[in-house]
C-alpha cells in the first residue's frame, strides 16, 4: 500500500470502507475546528457536494464532540456549484444545507450558497468571502479548511482539465467553462489561490471507480493542465491529507 501511494502529496489515511474513511476525516476536521475556534471568532469551511457531502454529513453528526454553540460559529461555503435553477436536482447546495448543516444545527445565516444565476455572481461570492475574512489579521485571511473530492478525469472543485480557471493566479472565485467542463456549465468554483491557501486541505476519495484516477495522481505523470488535482499546492504552514477506502487503492 505504501508504494502505490508514495507519490501522493501530503499524508494519506486508508480505512476499510467509505463510511469509515469519512468518519476518520470527520474526526480530524472536528479537531481542526476546535483548534481554530480557540484562535478566531468564526471558522470558515468550504465543502464539495456530491458523494463527499453525502458521506461527510452523517460522519460529522455521529461525532458529537462539538457543541451546538460551537457549530453556530462555523460558516459553510461552497467549493463549487453548477449553474442551474434553485429547484434543479443537480444543485449542490441542498446537499450541504440538508445533509451537513441541518443535522449539526448550523444557522441558516452561516450557509453561503453560490449566486450562480447572477451575471457577476463569481465576483459577488469572492467579495463575500473576502469580507467575512477581513476581520482577521492579513496573514490569516484564508479558509480554515476545504473538503474536496476527485473526479475520474483528475478534476477537483470545478477545475477541469484544459479549462481557463486553471491559470487563474489572483481571483478566488470564477466562472469556469470549456470543452472538458462537464455540463451543466459554466460552473462557479473556488480557484487554486483560494483552495491552496487553506489551513487544511482534505480529499475524500472512495470507491473502485476512483482507482485509476488515484493511481495516475500518485504516479505524478501529468501536469495540472491535464490533471487539475496536481495543481493543489498547500502553504508550508498548512496540511494536505487524503482519506481513502480500500476499494480506491491502486493495484500494487
Amino acid at each position: 500500500m505504501g508504494d502505490v501511494l508514495a507519490g501522493l502529496s501530503g499524508a494519506h489515511v486508508v480505512r476499510p470502507n467509505a463510511e469509515e474513511a469519512a468518519s476518520a476525516l470527520a474526526e480530524l476536521l472536528v479537531d481542526h475546528v476546535q483548534a481554530r475556534l480557540a484562535a478566531v471568532e468564526a471558522v470558515h469551511l468550504a465543502l464539495s457536494g456530491g458523494s463527499s457531502a453525502k458521506l461527510l454529513g452523517p460522519a460529522l453528526k455521529a461525532n458529537d464532540r462539538l457543541s451546538k454553540e460551537e457549530w453556530s460559529r462555523v460558516h459553510l461555503w461552497m467549493v463549487d456549484e453548477r449553474r442551474v435553477p434553485d429547484d434543479d436536482p443537480q444543485l449542490n447546495f441542498p446537499l450541504i444545507r440538508d445533509g451537513v448543516a441541518a443535522p449539526l444545527s448550523i444557522p441558516t445565516a452561516n450557509l453561503h450558497a453560490m449566486p450562480v444565476l447572477r451575471k457577476n455572481g463569481d465576483q459577488e461570492y469572492e467579495h463575500a468571502i473576502s469580507l467575512a475574512l477581513s476581520v482577521r489579521p492579513p496573514s490569516d485571511r484564508r479558509l480554515d479548511a476545504v473538503v474536496l473530492g476527485m473526479g475520474p478525469d483528475g478534476h477537483t472543485a470545478s477545475l477541469f482539465p484544459q479549462s481557463p480557471a486553471l491559470d487563474e493566479t489572483e481571483r478566488l472565485v470564477v466562472f469556469n467553462d470549456g470543452e472538458r467542463v462537464v455540463p451543466p456549465r459554466p460552473r462557479m468554483t473556488f480557484t487554486y489561490p483560494a483552495l491552496s491557501s487553506a489551513h487544511l486541505i482534505v480529499l475524500l476519495v472512495t470507491g473502485a471507480g476512483k482507482r485509476d484516477a488515484l493511481a495516475k495522481t500518485a504516479a505524478r505523470t501529468s501536469n495540472f493542465h491535464d490533471w487539475p488535482i496536481a495543481g493543489l499546492s498547500p502553504r508550508d504552514d498548512a496540511r494536505l491529507l487524503w482519506f481513502l477506502d480500500r476499494d480506491a487503492l491502486p493495484a500494487p
